[in-house]
C-alpha cells in the first residue's frame, strides 16, 4: 500500500521545523491544511515539506512573515521576473546593515566601558557608572 503523506512529526524531522511551528505555518496561511486521514492526522505531501523547509530557510536567514509569503507566492510562477523578490531581498539586506552598523555601536559602548573601568571596586566601576547614567554613553545606538 502506498504511502499517502507523511504524519507531522515526519514532515517535522524532515523539515527540520518544529510540530508547533508547522501548525502555526498553517494557522497563519503560509501553507494549505494538509489532507487528513480517515482518522484525522495530518498527512503532509513532500511538496508540503519542500514548502516548509524553504520558510525555515528564509527565516534562518531573517525574511518577515509577509516577504515570505511574498516569495512562496512568486515561486509559484517559475517564468515571471523575479525583479520582486530582488527588491525584497535588497530591502532585507538594507535591514541587515542597519543592524550590523547598531551592534558595532554596542560594541564600541561595551568596550570604552571595560576599557575605562579600574577594576577596583563596585562604587568606582565605570561599568555599572556608565548604565546607571545614560547621558555618559558616547553611542547612541538607536540613532544609527
Amino acid at each position: 500500500m502506498a504511502k499517502r503523506g507523511y504524519s507531522i512529526g515526519e514532515a517535522s524531522q524532515r523539515s527540520g521545523v518544529k510540530v508547533t511551528t508547522i501548525r502555526f505555518y498553517e494557522g497563519i496561511g503560509l501553507i494549505s491544511p494538509p489532507i487528513r486521514t480517515e482518522g484525522n492526522r495530518r498527512q503532509y505531501r513532500e511538496e508540503e515539506i519542500e514548502r516548509i523547509t524553504f520558510i525555515r530557510h528564509a527565516r534562518e536567514l531573517g525574511f518577515e512573515i509577509e516577504d515570505i509569503r511574498g516569495l512562496l507566492s512568486m515561486a509559484k510562477r517559475p517564468n515571471a521576473s523575479c525583479q520582486e523578490a530582488d527588491r525584497i531581498a535588497r530591502h532585507h539586506m538594507k535591514g541587515v546593515d542597519r543592524r550590523i552598523n547598531q551592534l558595532n555601536l554596542l560594541r564600541k559602548e561595551l568596550q570604552r566601558m571595560i576599557d575605562e573601568c579600574g577594576h577596583g571596586r563596585v562604587c568606582n566601576c565605570r561599568v555599572i557608572q556608565t548604565l546607571a547614567d545614560h547621558s555618559q554613553c558616547q553611542h547612541h545606538l538607536t540613532d544609527a
